[in-house]
């Protein structure tokens, strides 16, 4: 079970790491009920998913709340395997990289120089590779810049 779950569930929400988490990545990735296509053409629904999303289909709101948490701890329970300090980790840290290997994808983050750095023990190094994914589409993106630096500040917290 990863640290999203962990507490049990409250409501909709679940405990503190969790609410941080639904927060945090809801707030970088905005919400639209109906499907649209992202900057680079992909299909996207709710909080950023793009999973088995195609043209035209609609959730409400409780329905993307309840698949942003289901889609954060599938990630978190990934990210906590290739990066086991995650787990341990103060929960601002713990959620940059959570948002991060949520927008990037599970494979990408794993992959990452973040992943890697943070594994070798380089705490700080790992925090500043986050400025490395502001691209998409092979284009740098001022709004994955901002969010970048955002989840790189929360990072650092408590260095």
């Amino acid at each position: 079970m990863s640290r999203i779950k962990k507490g049990g569930l409250i409501g909709a929400l679940v405990g503190a790491v969790g609410a941080l988490s639904v927060a945090t990545v809801g707030g970088f990735e905005g919400l639209r009920t109906r499907a649209y296509q992202d900057q680079v053409g992909v299909w996207t629904l709710c909080y950023g998913e793009t999973r088995g999303i195609r043209k035209g289909m609609t959730r409400t709101k409780a329905q993307c709340d309840a698949m942003l948490l289901k889609a954060l701890d599938e990630f978190a329970t990934s990210m906590e395997r290739c990066v086991p300090s995650t787990k341990t980790m103060p929960a601002q840290r713990y959620v940059a990289h959570l948002s991060l290997s949520y927008n990037i994808g599970q494979a990408a983050y794993c992959r990452s120089t973040v992943a890697r750095r943070t594994n070798a023990g380089n705490i700080r190094g790992g925090c500043d590779a986050f400025l490395m994914w502001d691209k998409a589409g092979g284009r740098r993106l001022p709004g994955l810049t901002r969010r970048r630096q955002e989840e790189r500040a929360m990072c650092l917290r408590g260095l």
